[in-house]
């Protein structure tokens, strides 16, 4: 379902992805270890075309991600194109990125109405779906203020769910969370994830990797160092580096 071919991206001219290549299965959950500054946030922004890769490729059910192709060469969508493929990949960032002058239902029903063109109606009815699998119904008339940053970052879970995507990615969703609050969010991700969700998630969250995850990838200096099985990788990885962290971080 996504492919990810020899990515390489560079800001400044400092290598942050060296030939990064990765496939996801459709309702595969796939998590991202690694530690800072190794590219993973990178490669996730890279998926749905928040970054500019420098060469490679990137494809969703078999379309160039960013891109069109024209013979042999590669040329950039249009933004409104760009924005069109976006809403089949959902993502939910560290940050909750809520419109703090919208309610909850105003920030979910925002997309499906401006770029799916649903219907009032429709978009709302599905809102309320949407608050009531989270564990929020009753609070779309809140405003993002008047809720914990877990209830912040379930919304925008909701949020991305709105637009029915093929792919959710979440970039270290509970890493600006107390850590009260942590448990709340992973369970609406092991929800998705029970319900054969595709997902990409960037995670210090071991526990979690190892319960949901059907593969694991650790990244280091802009490469996939390992990749296997949540089990293998997490009980016995092979790479020294894999090691290394993991030892640091269990």
């Amino acid at each position: 379902m996504l492919n990810v071919i020899n990515v390489h991206k560079s800001f400044n001219g400092i290598p942050v992805l060296k030939g990064v290549s990765l496939r996801v299965k459709r309702g595969e959950v796939l998590c991202i270890l690694g530690p800072s500054g190794s590219g993973k946030s990178t490669l996730l922004r890279s998926v749905n075309h928040l970054e500019r890769i420098d060469t490679g490729a990137i494809l969703l059910d078999d379309s160039y991600v960013g891109y069109r192709r024209a013979g042999d060469l590669l040329h950039e969508l249009k933004p409104n194109d760009v924005a069109d493929q976006r809403a089949d990949i959902g993502m939910v960032f560290q940050r909750f990125n809520l419109f703090s002058h919208l309610t909850v239902l105003e920030n979910i029903v925002e997309a499906p109405i401006g770029v799916r063109h649903e219907s009032r109606t429709s978009a709302e009815a599905r809102g309320r779906e949407l608050l009531t699998q989270v564990g929020l119904d009753g609070r779309e008339d809140s405003y993002p203020s008047q809720l914990s940053g877990g209830q912040q970052q379930r919304v925008a879970i909701a949020r991305a769910l709105a637009m029915d995507p093929k792919v959710m990615l979440f970039d270290e969703p509970t890493s600006a969370l107390d850590p009260e609050l942590v448990g709340e969010v992973l369970a609406v991700m092991r929800s998705l994830a029970t319900a054969g969700q595709t997902m990409l998630v960037v995670t210090h969250e071991i526990g979690f990797a190892r319960e949901v995850a059907d593969r694991v990838i650790f990244m280091d200096d802009g490469l996939v160092v390992e990749e296997g099985s949540a089990a293998d990788v997490l009980t016995n990885p092979r790479h020294a580096r894999t090691r290394d962290f993991l030892g640091k971080v269990l």
